[in-house]
């Protein structure tokens, strides 16, 4: 009788579990992320049913089994939050888009972070001053010099432009400013360097980029220095796109991984103060952040290292989601503008796939007879790349397939190099005498690591395609297939049937035309449009268009044989230069003139067609497009009210209005 009544007590609470456990740190996360979303959705009126898809139907399966203590403490947390999420978020952007006057300004302001490119420097300032007057926010300046450093305080003559805030939306670029708090972009030919500033982490940061550059060469310089500090725009650009290529990017960006190699170093080294270690550990981990210029993915490493080591000096519980959770609180509570960043929704995003499946993948890999140790790592490692990969093709436009091998090597030697490198920078700027000396091992690594990198061909990569609405699908399923959302067998395996061919739909529409004609316009600067049909890839671009642009809007949006590239420009000749670069049939232009290519054909012509599309230049220097019974013009010139109008012509005059990523279709 006891035993039975035993089994009862055991099983009744089992049968009244909640579907996930309500923890008030992660639902006003979701509750505040949620806000600062939805308002930026609104505001720039793109807010689809696929972007409240994961937030809604996480909140449908926490009301259940539903109470009114549970209910009411849901909603608390998601409204509350939320209503401050937008409230903030607003606030951001009405600060961000304040008007400034543009055009030459007496400007000053502290370095933050140089970029040394080919006889330029791109430079971030702070503490910005505009003819005498402060002014908010950041710049990023182009300077025609290369002998600028960390810490420098700078006057100027410079030509300012506005950051345009209307362009959020669409370009991920400018959201990148944003989420910086970017506010101006400015050029100058020279600065005057009146003064140093009082930052010693700065000036901390400068020391370290000067003892670099002074000891090792030029290329091993610039991989150590991204390496300590974050930045790695200095990296030359082969061995960059191999590490982007090989999904080891992420060690460049000072992340978790750093941070916590450090504060689990001091941690380990200060154990005779017991609970007090915590201290200097995170006391070095918070300067080192600031060293880095406070990124995202270090802040919220600094939080979680310091809960863990809170939680374990007091002898609790640690709990990874809540951490998590707190960890997002803070950032997006005092930066909602990091919303936008990649680096945010990467590094979170990575933390919430270790959260969701690490777990169960590592009870899995015993079963595969795999060494424990082995299979913890193996787990963790898919983990987070189960879950970021749509947030990584967002951001990119492309899957690294060698990602998960090349981690495996590289994460476990990261603390030696790391370690190493930091520990002998140190000791160089304390004996500079000895800085040659100090800097032997790390020379070598970095040399070891450049030069397998670069030999290394990680060309295999998925691009060319988008998820749209598939991502959405893809981070739902993850959540709802993990082990935190309590489902049984049956009803998991249904979710996982319907995640898939959902995800299938999605990414089928999203990347073919069945019918109709669609036209994808590169949203930075409207330079190239790509026009496809059932059939054909057309690609048109003006001559103001970069090599390295059109691949990237490429990337995006198709990969494989263009049916033709069709040029509008004034001057022709560039366009057709950059086109002769793409693999492309067939380049069409509108002056005859001579190229010199000889294994891309050129042809010449007032008007053309390719397949079901015809096209005609006009006398005013615009191109027209006539498919489906529908004329669509293009124009790229500065005149232009938009840079890819749609002319509607039904005889009671022209209808004009911008299309983005729309199909046309038959009248």
């Amino acid at each position: 009788m006891r035993q039975r009544g035993g089994d009862k007590r055991k099983t009744a609470p089992q049968a009244e579990c909640p579907r996930v456990n309500f923890r008030p740190l992660l639902f006003c996360a979701l509750g505040l992320a949620s806000g600062i979303a939805v308002y930026g959705k609104l505001r720039f009126a793109e807010l689809s049913f696929s972007d409240l898809l994961l937030p809604l139907l996480i909140f449908l399966a926490a009301f259940f089994p539903i109470s009114l203590k549970r209910t009411v403490a849901l909603l608390c947390c998601v409204l509350c939050f939320g209503g401050v999420g937008a409230g903030l978020a607003h606030l951001n952007a009405e600060r961000f888009s304040a008007e400034v006057e543009e055009g030459e300004r007496k400007l000053s302001g502290t370095v933050v972070s140089v970029t040394v490119r080919e006889g330029y420097s791109s430079l971030l300032l702070e503490k910005l001053y505009m003819d005498g007057e402060a002014a908010d926010g950041k710049c990023r300046l182009t300077l025609s010099a290369t002998d600028v450093r960390p810490g420098d305080e700078l006057y100027l003559d410079a030509k300012i432009e506005r950051v345009d805030p209307k362009l959020l939306s669409s370009d991920s670029y400018v959201r990148s400013l944003y989420a910086a708090d970017v506010r101006y972009l400015a050029r100058a030919e020279e600065a005057v360097v009146v003064g140093r500033s009082a930052n010693i982490l700065l000036r901390l940061n400068a020391a370290i980029r000067d003892c670099l550059h002074g000891n090792l060469g030029q290329d091993a310089a610039q991989v150590g220095y991204a390496l300590l500090t974050g930045n790695s725009s200095g990296m030359d650009a082969t061995f960059s796109e191999a590490a982007q290529r090989g999904g080891i990017a992420h060690i460049f960006a000072v992340s978790g991984l750093h941070i916590g190699i450090l504060f689990a170093a001091v941690y380990a080294a200060c154990a005779r103060l017991g609970k007090w270690r915590l201290l200097p550990a995170l006391a070095l981990a918070v300067c080192y952040s600031g060293l880095c210029g406070w990124s995202v993915s270090s802040l919220r490493a600094v939080v979680m290292c310091g809960v863990l080591g809170v939680w374990r000096a007091w002898g609790r519980k640690y709990d990874f989601l809540q951490s998590v959770s707190f960890a997002a609180l803070l950032v997006l509570f005092f930066f909602p503008a990091q919303w936008y960043s990649a680096g945010f929704r990467l590094s979170f995003g990575a933390c919430l796939g270790l959260a969701l499946f690490s777990g169960s993948l590592s009870r899995l890999f015993p079963r595969l007879r795999l060494p424990a140790f082995f299979g913890k790592y193996l787990a963790a490692n898919l983990a987070a790349q189960l879950f970021t990969a749509p947030l990584l093709l967002e951001s990119f436009g492309y899957l690294s397939v060698w990602g998960i091998l090349v981690n495996l090597v590289v994460v476990p030697l990261l603390p030696v190099l790391f370690l190493g490198l930091l520990l002998c920078t140190v000791l160089s700027l304390l004996v500079p005498f000895a800085a040659g000396f100090f800097l032997l091992f790390p020379r070598g690594m970095l040399s070891l690591f450049l030069f397998v990198f670069t030999a290394a061909e990680f060309s295999f990569v998925l691009t060319g395609f988008s998820l749209g609405a598939g991502g959405a699908v893809w981070l739902t399923g993850c959540v709802f297939l993990s082990e935190r959302v309590r489902m049984k067998r049956g009803a998991r395996a249904v979710c996982a049937l319907l995640s898939a061919a959902l995800f299938a739909f999605c990414f089928v529409t999203e990347n073919f035309v069945f019918s109709g004609c669609e036209l994808i316009v590169r949203a930075r600067d409207e330079t190239a449009v790509l026009v496809r049909t059932r059939t054909e890839r057309v690609l048109v671009i003006d001559g103001d268009i970069s090599l390295s642009s059109c691949e990237e809007f490429l990337m995006r949006s198709y990969k494989g044989t263009l049916s033709c590239i069709v040029v509008l420009a004034e001057d022709e000749q560039d366009a057709i230069n950059v086109a002769a670069f793409l693999d492309c049939e067939t380049i069409y232009a509108r002056r005859e003139r001579e190229t010199g290519l000889r294994e891309t054909e050129v042809c010449f012509a007032e008007s053309f067609s390719c397949g079901s599309l015809r096209f005609r230049y006009t006398d005013d220097g615009r191109l027209l497009l006539f498919a489906e019974g529908i004329a669509v013009e293009f124009s790229f010139s500065k005149a232009a009210a938009l840079g890819a109008d749609l002319s509607l012509t039904d005889g009671c005059g022209d209808l004009k209005f911008y299309l983005k990523d729309g199909i046309i279709r038959s009248l």
